[in-house]
């Protein structure tokens, strides 16, 4: 695993666990920005998967 990507996905599931705790604190705008943040890490993450695979099979263009 791409150590971009691991660090994306540190991010993302923390960022849930952070959502988690505002929504059962009652922050709920606070959550919403969690959340948003939490799918733009998990975005991310996905991305630097895809271009480590792609960058070890060889098939990188551009």
């Amino acid at each position: 695993m791409p150590r971009l990507a691991l660090y994306a996905l540190v991010v993302c599931l923390l960022a849930v666990a952070a959502a988690v705790v505002s929504f059962v604190r009652g922050g709920v705008f606070v959550g919403i920005v969690w959340v948003l943040l939490a799918g733009l890490s998990s975005n991310m993450t996905w991305y630097y998967l895809k271009r480590g695979r792609a960058t070890r099979d060889g098939s990188v263009t551009g």
